[in-house]
């Protein structure tokens, strides 16, 4: 068996592959696995407030968005304290200018107790968004309808649904990036399969995920019920939204595609085949096969002039006029592709959107040139032909085009959705942000070395053409010339190779002499197969062959040449040589091509700039499903800085001692729901060391927000049984640290002021 020595080579380009993927794993869990899904369009107000205790029934339910949102009827609900639902089932559209509200209407007449109010919804860049908040009427029940678990956009469905939206972005870049090369940087590259098929796949991979993401919206928005993927009716209520157009208008554009990749591998790439054609059949045409082509050549010259190849200037024309249309096409195709990810994302909503669109699609264009590109350089540099130092240069020039693009584009974008430099360290966007620009520099960083190596292509340009003519000139004239030659260049290579070309030259010649061995004794075996094997010294059978010859009909009489020239020869032997000369072949292409050190320097730099790249995709797509810093800054601005994680009920529990009689004892607070900007019940218990509830002559409780100034605000409970005290609407103004001021007296003369802090949300 015949070795080619690509097995280490394939193991390295797998090992940092495997790496690279395994990175990019790690990425996907810990930045995309944390919550379900991210809230792009975050809830900045709602009347009630959340926690709110009114005096009597609202007419309606509003809820305040920071950014567009699409809401259905289902969306806002309304649950009693026993978990019925109590609104009319009519959405109520409120939006007026820039700001974003829609309402739900309740009936009159609702008794005193909490509800609950649940909403979903979708925003304006696709991501859904649900949450849940309670407010009391009169004052608050002794029960409350539990706040379901919000499943949407996370669960199975939600990580299907990221993997396939990384898979799409993936996609792209290998079909806009890998046709762009080929365009641009080598055209001959139409012709090299491993091209070939990075861009099919390509095609491939993103219109088999935008199938899938088009058929995982409903349960992705909606329930969160992976067998909901083939609802027609939820299908239907997809497609009319802006991401389900925006799918669908992607398939139509992967169709225009498809036609485009079919020109590019068909027609251009046989308008590229000529020069090579004539190479191939002066280098592995034998004798025999430069004959029958010199006769060919000769039968199709006497039949006429229409069957000659076009002319050298009439096909550097076509070639000429079909790159251009090719050209325009695939840059329309491409914008359009991309524009598809800028019409329901980020860009299509928030600060200055006629402008973040046209950016994006120049960003996503950028990011598909080059890292597409230097997909294609990969595969052409491991699995391919030597490539042109004339390509390698072209696509240098082209990706630092493309950087400067991505440089001048992602700073518009970073300041458009940051807003502030202290955004970037405060928020889970900045951190993202900043990480993918430390992976832009170190990609950036190997590129310059694969720049480097380029200029040392450059640099032994001349010598590197000597070599080739020498090698022109010492070409082989006969096959066993060829094995000999192979065999003394392969000493310095290694000894895989070495030892394949042998084995391969080794066989070629036994082929070459068993043929020979053939032609010399067919004569004998024909004659043989025609009688009983004897022949007379005129050449004639005698005995049974004579008679065999006479019942022979006349047309079928042959003399012994044209028996022999009739013997088919033996298919096994045959595929044998053809497998041993492809492997001579392929084990001389590699020796030629790893006997240049700097092109070895260039595949390994080239190679690690893909393994990069994959995970910037990966921080890229996370960055895309994150919520941008500045939303996330306005609503802690409009919510007065408060998180929007919700907040904990505050419990303390506080120990004093009056020093008088029975004055040792615990005081338990709670805050509930320890909020800013809405009125928040205070619950107090005081129990002896024994824990058993006692009452004292008096409490008061007071607030200070040193930072700020502010305070003390003093809060006066009443008591509400023995050991209990109570204070229903307490307000303080702004989160943050908190210092509570609890004074207890246990006597007319006995009394002290503890003191504790506590963080409002």
């Amino acid at each position: 068996m015949v070795t080619t020595g690509l097995g280490p080579r394939r193991s390295a380009v797998l090992r940092l592959l495997v790496v690279a993927v395994a990175l990019a794993g790690a990425l996907i869990g810990a930045l995309g696995g944390a919550a379900p899904a991210s809230a792009h369009a975050a809830l900045t107000g709602s009347t009630p407030a959340q926690g709110s205790v009114v005096d009597q029934a609202p007419e309606q339910v509003t809820l305040t968005f920071s950014e567009g949102v699409a809401m259905s009827d289902n969306s806002i609900r309304v649950l009693d304290p026993q978990g019925k639902r109590v609104d009319r089932g009519k959405l109520r559209n409120l939006c007026s200018d820039s700001i974003v509200k829609y309402g739900a209407g309740l009936p009159p007449g609702l008794r005193d107790g909490t509800y609950t109010v649940t909403w979903q919804a979708v925003s304006a860049d696709s991501h859904p968004v649900a949450g849940a908040f309670t407010f009391s009427v009169g004052a608050p029940s002794k029960t409350a309808a539990p706040v379901p678990e919000q499943k949407v956009g996370g669960g199975l469905t939600g990580a299907l649904y990221g993997i396939a939206r990384y898979l799409a972005y993936a996609g792209f870049v290998l079909l806009v990036g890998g046709a762009a090369f080929v365009l641009a940087c080598r055209p001959a590259a139409a012709l090299v399969r491993s091209v070939q098929r990075l861009v099919v796949q390509g095609w491939a991979l993103l219109a088999g995920t935008t199938i899938a993401m088009l058929l995982l919206r409903t349960p992705y928005t909606g329930s969160g019920d992976l067998a909901d993927a083939f609802d027609l009716a939820g299908l239907q209520q997809v497609l009319i939204t802006k991401p389900g157009a925006a799918l669908v208008s992607r398939l139509l554009l992967l169709a225009a595609a498809a036609l485009f990749v079919a020109v590019l591998f068909g027609t251009y790439a046989r308008l590229q085949e000529p020069a090579e054609e004539a190479a191939e059949e002066s280098e592995d045409g034998g004798p025999g096969e430069a004959g029958e082509a010199a006769a060919d050549g000769a039968e199709k010259a006497a039949e006429g002039a229409g069957q000659q190849a076009v002319n050298a200037a009439e096909q550097a024309r076509q070639r000429k006029d079909l790159t251009f249309g090719l050209g325009i096409g695939g840059v329309i195709v491409g914008a359009g592709l991309a524009a598809t990810w800028a019409l329901a994302e980020h860009a299509s909503t928030g600060l200055q959107p006629a402008v973040a669109m046209p950016v994006d699609v120049l960003h996503l264009l950028a990011v598909a040139t080059w890292l597409g590109g230097l997909a294609a350089l990969v595969v052409s540099l491991y699995w391919g032909p030597p490539v042109e130092r004339t390509a390698v240069r072209r696509f240098s020039r082209i990706a630092f085009g493309s950087v400067v693009v991505l440089v001048a584009t992602g700073v518009y974008q970073s300041w458009r959705q940051v807003g502030s430099w202290r955004a970037l360290t405060d928020t889970t966007y900045g951190w993202l942000l900043l990480l993918k620009a430390a992976l832009v520099v170190v990609l950036v960083g190997i590129a310059w070395v694969s720049r480097r190596w380029t200029g040392r292509l450059a640099e032994v340009q001349a010598a590197q053409a000597e070599a080739s003519a020498v090698r022109a000139a010492e070409a082989r004239p006969t096959e066993a010339q060829a094995s000999e030659a192979g065999t003394q260049d392969s000493e310095t290579q290694d000894s895989e190779t070495q030892d394949s070309e042998a084995r391969a030259a080794e066989a070629d010649g036994a082929a070459e002499k068993d043929r020979k061995a053939e032609k010399a004794t067919v004569g004998v075996s024909a004659a043989a197969r025609a009688g009983n094997g004897v022949l007379t010294d005129s050449g004639a059978p005698t005995g049974d062959s004579a008679a065999t010859s006479d019942k022979a009909p006349a047309g079928d009489t042959t003399t012994d040449g044209e028996t022999a020239g009739e013997e088919a020869p033996d298919p096994a032997r045959a595929a044998q040589l053809a497998r041993q000369q492809a492997a001579l072949r392929t084990a001389r292409t590699k020796r030629e091509r790893d006997a240049d050190p700097e092109r070895l320097g260039l595949r390994r730099s080239v190679l690690a700039e893909a393994a990069v790249a994959v995970v910037v995709l990966v921080v890229t797509t996370v960055l895309t499903a994150t919520e941008p810093a500045r939303t996330e800054e306005a609503v802690r601005a409009t919510a007065g800085g408060q998180s929007t994680t919700g907040n904990q009920p505050q419990v303390l529990s506080i120990p004093f001692d009056t020093g008088g009689p029975h004055g040792k004892g615990t005081a338990r607070l709670d805050l509930d729901p320890g909020r800013s900007g809405s009125a928040n019940a205070l619950r107090l218990r005081i129990s002896d060391p024994s824990g058993k509830a006692v009452d004292v002559p008096e409490v008061k409780v007071s607030f200070t927000q040193k930072a700020k100034k502010i305070g003390p605000l003093p809060v006066v409970p009443k008591h509400a049984g023995k050991g209990h005290w109570r204070a229903n609407g307490v307000q303080l103004p702004v989160p943050g640290q908190w210092q509570l001021s609890l004074l207890v007296r246990t006597s007319d003369i006995d009394q002290v002021t503890e003191t504790k802090n506590v963080k409002i949300g």
